[in-house]
């Protein structure tokens, strides 16, 4: 049976990175281990490590992407909690016999190797929910 590990991330969206990063970096001192651009996600990341986890600022890199309609929509913020799981691919069967609504069928490949999926926050109580699997 797949189990959840850990939460791995917590993902917040924002318009402008370098005054997020004046935030959570140069206020709070968290150290950025790294800023990358996610052309398959049309986004630019900044991950921050906390005890563990990571803190992720996401920045849509185009006007027309699903991260751009959100930051639109729902302005900056919160968007989304990941949680590490030792196997994905039974998570997410597991999710749909229980009627769990997955924005992604089949788990996707991110450029690190990490494979993800998204479920649907009108199954979660409105949070969007990350799958990851190591």
């Amino acid at each position: 049976m797949p189990q959840i590990n850990s939460i791995n991330h917590v993902a917040i969206v924002v318009e402008d990175m370098e005054k997020s990063l004046h935030f959570w970096r140069d206020a709070l001192g968290i150290k950025l281990h790294e800023l990358r651009d996610v052309p398959a996600e049309a986004s630019q990341v900044a991950f921050l490590p906390v005890a563990g986890a990571e803190i992720e600022l996401v920045r849509p890199t185009t006007d027309d992407s699903g991260l751009a309609k959100y930051l639109a929509k729902r302005g900056p913020g919160m968007h989304h909690v990941c949680l590490e799981v030792d196997d994905i691919d039974g998570m997410m069967a597991q999710l749909k016999e229980k009627g769990i609504r997955l924005i992604n069928e089949e788990a996707r490949s991110a450029a690190d190797g990490k494979r993800y999926a998204f479920i649907h926050p009108e199954s979660t109580g409105g949070v969007l929910v990350e799958l990851y699997e190591v």
